[in-house]
C-alpha cells in the first residue's frame, strides 16, 4: 500500500481528499495536516499530495519540496511555464488541476510512487515549445499520411482551428499541433492552406 501525506489549502479540501483516498485500499492516509504541522510525518510518507489555492502559495511549501522529499503530486491551477519547471525541479512528479477527478488523482499518486511524471494536457502544452518550434521527428517528405493525419487534414480543410480539432477528436491541442506539423512535413507544405491545397490535388481531401 502507498502511504500518502495530504497537505491542503484548507481543512475542508484536505478532508475531502483524505476521505477519497481512504475509500481505496491501495492507499494509507497518514494524516490531513497544514503545511506548518506536517513536517514530523514527512519522512513516513511514500507520496505527498499537496493542494494549493493559488500559484503564489507554492513557495510556502519549500520545506517539503526538497531533494530528500517523497515524490509529490501537486494539485494547482494555471501554473506558468516557469512555475511548472520550478515545481518539477523541486521534486514534484505529478501536476493536475484542482478539479481533477478522484481516479485521475489516484492514478497520479500511483504513477508518482512508481517514478513516473504525470502532467495534465494544459500543463504539457505550457511546457512544450510553441507552434513555430515544434518539429516532428523523422518525417519523410512524401510519406503517406496516417489515418489520424487524414482526419486532421480534412478538418483543416473545413477551416477548424487546433482547439476545435482537439475537441472533436478528444485529444490535446499539443497532439493536434504535432499532427499538423507532421502533415506539413509529409506534404512539403509551409502553411495549412498549402497543405490543404496539396491534399486536394492528391485526392486526400474532398471539398
Amino acid at each position: 500500500m502507498t502511504r500518502v501525506l495530504v497537505i491542503a489549502s484548507s481543512p475542508i479540501v484536505g478532508a475531502g481528499l483524505e476521505a477519497m483516498l481512504r475509500e481505496d485500499s491501495r492507499f494509507v492516509v497518514l494524516t490531513n495536516l497544514s503545511a506548518s504541522t506536517a513536517t514530523a510525518h514527512h519522512a513516513r510518507s511514500d507520496v505527498l499530495l499537496i493542494e494549493i489555492a493559488t500559484a503564489d502559495k507554492l513557495a510556502g511549501h519549500s520545506a517539503f519540496l526538497r531533494d530528500d522529499a517523497p515524490p509529490t503530486v501537486l494539485l494547482a491551477d494555471r501554473l506558468r511555464r516557469a512555475e511548472l519547471r520550478r515545481a518539477l525541479h523541486s521534486g514534484v512528479r505529478a501536476i493536475l488541476p484542482r478539479n481533477a477527478t478522484g481516479p485521475e488523482i489516484m492514478a497520479a499518486i500511483e504513477g508518482a510512487a512508481a517514478g513516473l511524471v504525470v502532467l495534465g494536457s494544459e500543463d504539457m502544452d505550457a511546457l512544450l515549445p510553441a507552434d513555430a518550434e515544434v518539429v516532428p521527428t523523422e518525417v519523410i517528405p512524401g510519406e503517406a499520411l496516417s489515418s489520424r493525419e487524414l482526419e486532421v487534414l480534412a478538418m483543416l480543410a473545413e477551416g477548424l482551428g487546433n482547439k476545435d480539432i482537439a475537441a472533436r477528436l478528444k485529444i490535446s491541442e499539443h497532439t493536434v499541433k504535432f499532427h499538423v506539423s507532421s502533415i506539413l512535413g509529409k506534404l512539403r507544405a509551409t502553411t495549412r492552406g498549402e497543405a490543404v491545397a496539396r491534399g486536394v490535388r492528391e485526392g486526400l481531401v474532398v471539398i
